[in-house]
C-alpha cells in the first residue's frame, strides 16, 4: 500500500482505539465494537448537511415529475433532446440526480479506512490491538466463512436483512406510479446488497454497514414526515 495512506490509516486507528479505551470500563470486550458504532454515528452527523441537501433534491425531483413525464411524451423519439431538456429543467430548479448520491459517496473514504484498519495486523509499526475486539465471540477482523464457529455473522445478517426489508419497502413506496417495472424491481432488490457486501468484509466493517444503513432508514423516515 502506498505510504501516503499511512497517515489517514494511523489516524483512524488512533481514533477508534481511543474511543475503545474510553468506553472499555462500561463495555468490556465489546469496547472496539462500540467504538465503531460511535465513529459511524459521528460520521453520519458530520454528513447530515449532505443528507438534508439530498432530501431537498428528492422533494424537488418529485415536484418535477409531471413536467418530466410531459417531456418524455413530447420527445420520446429523440432521446438526446429529452436528456438535454430534462437536464435544463433540473438545472433551472436547482436539483440534480447526483445530489442524492452525495451522502453515500462521502462515506466511502471512512468505510475504506475502517476496512483497512481491521484488515491489517500492523498499524503504525505496532501490532493492531483492535483485532482483539470481539462480538459474540467473533474477532472483529474475521470474515464470513467462520460463520459456523460463531453466531456473530448470523446476527449481523439477520439485522442487515431487517433493515434492508424496511428500506426496500420505503423506496418502493416513494416511486411514482409511472415508474417502470425495472425501477421498481431495483428499488426492491438493491437494499439487500448489504448482505452480499457483508460476506466479503471483516466483521468490523459489517458493523459499520449495519449502523450506517440503520441510520439512513431512520433519518429518511424522520425527515420525510
Amino acid at each position: 500500500m502506498p505510504s501516503f495512506f499511512d497517515a489517514p490509516i494511523s489516524a483512524a486507528y488512533t481514533l477508534v482505539s481511543s474511543l475503545a479505551s474510553l468506553v472499555e470500563p462500561l463495555t468490556g470486550p465489546y469496547a472496539a465494537a462500540v467504538a465503531i458504532v460511535l465513529c459511524t454515528v459521528a460520521v453520519r452527523l458530520l454528513l447530515l448537511p449532505l443528507s438534508l441537501a439530498a432530501l431537498r433534491g428528492e422533494r424537488s425531483r418529485t415536484t418535477l415529475l409531471p413536467q418530466i413525464r410531459d417531456l418524455s411524451a413530447k420527445h420520446k423519439d429523440d432521446p438526446e433532446r429529452l436528456r438535454r431538456e430534462i437536464a435544463e429543467l433540473q438545472q433551472s430548479s436547482g436539483t440534480t440526480v447526483q445530489a442524492g448520491c452525495l451522502p453515500m459517496l462521502a462515506q466511502l473514504p471512512f468505510f475504506w479506512l475502517l476496512y483497512t484498519v481491521f484488515s491489517t495486523a500492523i498499524v503504525a509499526g505496532q501490532a493492531n490491538q483492535l483485532l482483539a475486539g470481539t462480538v459474540l465471540g467473533a474477532g472483529l477482523g474475521l470474515h464470513w466463512p467462520l460463520i459456523a464457529a460463531t453466531p456473530a455473522y448470523v446476527v449481523l445478517a439477520v439485522l442487515l436483512a431487517v433493515v434492508a426489508y424496511f428500506s426496500s419497502r420505503r423506496q418502493v413506496r416513494q416511486l411514482d406510479e409511472s415508474a417502470p417495472a425495472l425501477s421498481r424491481r431495483l428499488a426492491r432488490i438493491l437494499p439487500y446488497g448489504t448482505l452480499v457486501t457483508a460476506a466479503f468484509i471483516p466483521l468490523a466493517a459489517g458493523l459499520y454497514l449495519l449502523t450506517t444503513t440503520t441510520w439512513t432508514l431512520l433519518e429518511r423516515t424522520v425527515l420525510q414526515r
